[in-house]
């Protein structure tokens, strides 16, 4: 930065009343299909090599091509990454939806806006910055053809002239985005610079909006959830995934697939030492995922909610014939087909009781890409020590979004668990072996793999009644014997499983909150913003289900907890109440179930609004 530009900078005075350094949220308005995207992100990447910390949210149409797209980018100085509302700084690049954009705007927010727009003309207490991009862009790219994704990278030059974020960081990020894409670098490069000069040209700076330099951002990385997934399913020695493509799952089993023609290749030979098999569907996905795991491999599938409810039967046979799997459920925006590019967090109970009959199965709920990648490891020592089915619990917010977090780190001295196994040594000294056989009173059996022994420790994996030899019966004591060890073996899962995460208030209250999963981020903003007005609230991140005895205990130090979550029937507070036998009066639902984030004001305002409601004294007729 200049000290020209400094000195302006000074001389600022903003229809807000003074600068806004490193605390507003940008949103760039454009069309699915353009390939805004890429300025989207390199423009994200910018900001946090100016060491702010920043997210991105990306609210996409889930056709192909040609309707609205929104992306949102917020810098917080204070750390804040979750979504926030109101928007500050406005890329009005659709015809369409241009209008609304901008009569939706606070005022005092700046719009940058393709010229023919005419979007000044709408309000007079917005800043306004014309462009006129196709004139801007013509000479650039001379290929007619690829000026409709390149004339994106103009607005970046535009917001990096305003903003004062350093155009070789800029250039830096690009170059990231590209790789070695030369001829995309060199043109998307000079529209760069072609905005940058535009602006520089033509615009006085009228807004209070400024990204400076601070060092924040240290020490953490931007990736999205699905990725930080994959890798650590890699990581976990996962060696077979089957999976059907579902929105916003895909790009997990992507991902995975593109580590394993990078590091899953034998060096010698150059063959695969991994399986990934597209199904015909999700049923047979499971299916195949069920059969590798039964065989002794490490497999899993990607999902969404549509693929939970055709995957139920065979989640039945993994949790009764115990056979290990993992399953990771991106959640969207059901019933139905719902709505596919948009996040919830709607697929618990469908999830905890999956399949007919008596089920209850293990969940795992992150917070953020580094919890992501630590509970997909997780997933797969838990499969194989429980011999059940895992659900790693993601959702579109955290797998399709890039997210601010800690570093994704692994112990090279970490050893796979692949719980109790009977060596063919330990079946020639002669120890007893029952499929189902509880010996440890964990309800826990051995299993064997195929092939351990020549004529010790087989058996038939059935999905029928049996006893615990694994001969076939329907006599009832028998089946309930074996229904009663399966209850023991979920007990046993509380003790495996991460435990919530709990933080008291300043003050002692008499008041919690629960929450989880992708509400972490608003959460965490709201507590502030709630302690602002005389709100104290302890607070509990649950992780995992099932739940850890702690759950019950901070329910019942409090009078009132508040359960946040993104559904509209309170799913989590429900398998509370359900499993822990807690009055409902005593939990308050906080649900948000649009299909965007939740954001830190949306839960204040919530919860402050029942607090207040609380401290009102009813009034009482006088006795006289």
């Amino acid at each position: 930065m200049t000290p020209t530009d400094v000195a302006v900078q000074e001389q600022q005075t903003s229809a807000r009343g003074q600068r806004v350094v490193n605390d507003f949220s940008i949103q760039v308005a454009t069309v699915n299909g353009s390939g805004s995207q890429t300025a989207n992100l390199v423009l994200l990447r910018s900001i946090l090599l100016m060491g702010v910390p920043v997210s991105g949210k990306n609210m996409f149409p889930s056709n192909i091509a040609g309707l609205p797209t929104w992306y949102t980018i917020r810098a917080s100085k204070d750390g804040y990454i979750g979504r926030k509302k109101e928007v500050d700084f406005l890329v009005a690049m659709n015809p369409e939806t241009a209008k609304e954009d901008v009569l939706t705007l606070d005022a005092g927010a700046a719009v940058v806006y393709d010229e023919p727009l005419r979007l000044k003309e709408l309000r007079n207490d917005l800043i306004f910055y014309p462009v006129p991009f196709d004139k801007l862009v013509a000479p650039v790219c001379p290929d007619a053809k690829l000026r409709r994704l390149v004339r994106n990278m103009i607005y970046d030059g535009i917001l990096a002239k305003l903003l004062g974020i350093e155009l070789p960081l800029m250039e830096k990020a690009l170059g990231k985005q590209l790789g070695k894409k030369a001829k995309a670098v060199t043109l998307n490069t000079a529209a760069l610079k072609a905005g940058w000069d535009y602006a520089e040209a033509h615009f006085t700076k009228q807004d209070p909006f400024w990204i400076e330099r601070m060092s924040a951002a240290i020490g953490k990385i931007l990736v999205e959830g699905n990725t930080a997934a994959a890798i650590g399913c890699m990581m976990a020695g996962v060696t077979v995934v089957a999976w059907y493509p579902i929105t916003p799952s895909s790009s997990l089993a992507d991902a995975f697939a593109s580590y394993c023609k990078r590091l899953r290749h034998d060096p010698a030979t150059g063959k695969a030492k991994y399986a990934i098999v597209q199904g015909e569907d999700e049923l047979a996905s499971i299916g195949i995922v069920i059969g590798a795991s039964w065989n002794g491999a490490r497999a899993f599938t990607a999902t969404s909610g549509p693929g939970i409810s055709l995957m139920t039967e065979f989640i039945g046979l993994s949790y009764f014939a115990e056979v290990p799997a993992v399953i990771m459920n991106v959640q969207r925006a059901g019933p139905s087909t719902g709505m596919p590019t948009r996040t919830q967090q709607c697929d618990i109970i469908a999830c905890a009781y999956a399949s007919h009959g008596d089920t209850k199965h293990v969940l795992l709920f992150p917070e953020d890409p580094a919890e992501a990648f630590e509970f997909a490891a997780q997933a797969f020592d838990l499969a194989e020590r429980l011999q059940t089915t895992i659900f790693l619990m993601l959702d579109l917010d955290i797998g399709m979004n890039h997210r601010l977090c800690r570093p994704l780190r692994w112990d090279d001295a970490r050893q796979y668990d692949r719980g109790k196994i009977m060596t063919a040594e330990m079946l020639e000294e002669g120890r007893d072996f029952g499929r189902y056989l509880d010996i440890d009173g964990d309800g826990i059996p051995y299993r064997t793999y195929p092939g351990t022994h020549p004529t010790k420790g087989s058996y038939f994996t059935r999905g029928t009644s049996r006893d615990r030899y694994a001969r076939y019966s329907e006599e009832g004591p028998v089946y309930a014997d074996n229904m009663q060890r399966l209850v023991r073996k979920f007990e046993t899962a509380q003790d495996m499983v991460p435990r919530p995460l709990q933080a008291n208030a300043a003050k002692p209250t008499k008041y919690g909150v629960i929450y989880f999963g992708s509400t972490a981020p608003a959460m965490d903003e709201a507590i502030g913003l709630l302690e602002e007005h005389g709100h104290l609230l302890d607070r509990m991140r649950v992780r995992a289900f099932p739940f850890h005895s702690s759950v019950a205990s901070f329910i019942a130090d409090h009078d009132f907890v508040y359960v946040v979550e993104q559904n509209r029937d309170s799913q989590l507070r429900s398998l509370i109440v359900n499993e822990n036998g807690i009055d409902p009066v005593r939990l308050i639902p906080i649900v948000h179930y649009d299909g965007t984030p939740i954001t830190a004001r949306f839960i204040a305002k919530a919860i402050g609004d029942h607090q207040d409601h609380l401290k009102v004294t009813p009034l009482r007729k006088a006795v006289s």
